[in-house]
C-alpha cells in the first residue's frame, strides 16, 4: 500500500499521551512537536488512527511542506503538490489557514492563493474549467510557521472528541479527549478500581470504560475521509470490523461514578448506554464527602467544580479543603485532580507528587497527581 504521512493534532500538554497511543497502534517514524504528533503508515492508517486515537483532536494528511517567502512561491509550490491523488473532480473543498512568525502573515491572502493553486492543479488534471463541488468534503489547511508552509487535508471532519455518545451535557463538561489523556497519564489500568466522585455527565468513567473494554472511541461516528475514493470503503470496512472484533466483552471493570446532582447522574447513565458501557459503571447520587470506598487500592480521577464566577469561589475553596480531608482517609489510593485553582495544593493540604498543565477548552488547568503505594506494599 501507498505510504502516507499523518499529523495528529493535540491540545497543549496532551502530546505525550497521543504519542504513546500512536506508538501502541504500530505507526512508524513518530516525532513530536508543539501540538502535533507526526507519523507514517500505509493508507489503512487513516481509518485506524481516526477510529482509535483517544486523546488527539484531529488526524491530518500531510500533502507537502516547503519554505514560502513570497506569494508567488506559495502558489508555485502548492501547485506542484499531488492534490489530484486525493481530491476528486466533484470534491468540495475549503481552505483554512494560520500564520505564526512568517513573512506571509495575511491569512486570508494565503488561503486564497492556496485555493487558486489547488483549483488550477485540478483543472489541469481533470481538463475542466468549472467544478460542481457536490462530492466528498476536503478541508485543506495551510499552516505557516517561521516561513515554512505545511499543507494538509483534514481526514477527520468533526473533531475527534465528538464520540457520538454525549448528546447532552451538564454545565462545564470536560472534553472526551482530555478525559482520556487524564486516564492515560494516570497509573490506572483495567484491573484497578476507578472512582470519579464529581462525574457530571459521566465523561471520565465512560472514557475509562471504553479503554478498559478496548472499544475504539470512534466506532460509533463517521469521518470525512470515509467518502474519499482514494482510501475506499473496503479499507474503512476492514478497519471497523477489526475494531469490533477487538472489543473485550468479558472484562469485569470496577468503575464507580457519583455526583451530588441526580439529573447529572441520569444523564451520565444515558451517555454510558449510548457508549455501550452502561454495564461497566456503577452510578450513584452522593456528595463526595459521603463516599465510601470498599477496595483497598484504586485510583480517583476527577474534575471538581471550577467556580468561574466570583460568587462561587468561596464554595470551591471549601470543596478543595474538604477534598483533602476526605481523600486523606484513602491513603492507599492514587488521586488525580484537574482544576484551574492556583492555590489548590494549599487548600487541599498536600503538595502533589507531580503536576501537569493542560487546557480544558480555553481554561488553563493543572492536573495534580498524588501517587498511592503499589498494592501489597503497605
Amino acid at each position: 500500500m501507498k505510504e502516507v504521512e499523518l499529523i495528529a493534532t493535540a491540545a497543549a500538554g496532551v502530546e505525550s499521551a497521543v504519542k504513546s497511543e500512536v506508538i501502541k497502534l504500530g505507526f512508524k517514524d513518530v516525532t513530536v512537536d508543539n501540538g502535533k504528533i507526526m507519523f507514517k503508515g500505509d493508507i489503512s492508517s487513516i481509518p485506524r488512527a481516526n477510529l482509535w486515537l483517544r486523546c488527539a483532536d484531529r488526524v491530518l494528511l500531510k500533502i507537502g511542506e516547503f519554505e514560502a517567502l513570497t506569494f508567488d512561491e506559495l502558489f508555485t509550490k502548492t501547485f506542484a503538490l499531488p492534490w489530484e491523488e486525493w481530491i476528486t473532480q466533484d470534491g468540495k473543498f475549503t481552505v483554512l489557514g494560520k500564520s505564526v512568525k512568517s513573512k506571509l502573515f495575511s491569512i486570508s491572502d494565503c488561503q486564497a492563493i492556496v485555493k487558486k493553486a489547488v483549483v488550477e492543479k485540478l483543472k489541469s488534471k481533470y481538463h475542466v474549467e468549472w467544478f460542481e463541488e457536490n462530492g466528498p468534503e476536503y478541508t485543506i489547511q495551510v499552516s505557516l510557521h517561521k516561513d515554512i508552509a505545511t499543507l494538509t487535508i483534514d481526514t477527520s471532519g468533526t473533531a475527534l472528541h465528538k464520540r457520538g455518545y454525549r448528546e447532552k451535557n451538564v454545565e462545564a463538561p470536560i472534553k472526551e479527549t482530555l478525559a482520556s489523556a487524564m486516564i492515560t497519564i494516570s497509573y490506572w489500568n483495567k484491573s484497578k478500581p476507578l472512582l470519579d466522585c464529581f462525574c457530571g455527565s459521566g465523561t471520565i468513567p465512560i472514557e475509562a470504560a471504553l479503554i478498559g473494554r478496548n472499544i475504539a472511541p470512534g466506532i460509533n461516528r463517521t469521518f470525512a475521509s470515509e467518502e474519499w475514493p482514494s482510501i475506499g470503503k473496503d479499507i474503512w470496512k476492514q478497519e471497523r470490523v477489526a475494531a469490533l472484533k477487538a472489543i473485550d466483552q468479558d472484562i469485569k471493570l470496577k468503575i464507580h461514578a457519583s455526583d451530588i446532582n441526580p439529573d447529572a447522574i441520569e444523564l451520565a447513565k444515558e451517555n454510558a448506554y449510548l457508549a455501550g458501557v452502561d454495564d461497566c459503571i456503577e452510578f450513584y447520587v452522593s456528595d463526595f464527602r459521603n463516599i465510601r470506598i470498599k477496595e483497598d487500592y484504586g485510583v480517583i480521577i476527577c474534575n471538581p467544580p471550577y467556580g468561574e464566577r466570583i460568587s462561587e469561589q468561596h464554595e470551591v475553596e471549601i470543596i478543595n479543603r474538604d477534598m483533602g480531608k476526605v481523600f486523606s482517609r484513602y491513603d492507599t489510593w492514587s488521586k488525580y485532580i484537574i482544576t484551574p485553582s492556583e492555590n489548590f495544593e494549599r487548600l487541599y493540604g498536600k503538595k502533589a507528587d507531580k503536576k501537569r498543565k493542560f487546557y480544558n477548552g480555553n481554561i488553563k488547568v493543572d492536573y495534580y497527581q498524588y501517587f498511592g503505594p503499589k498494592p501489597g506494599s503497605v
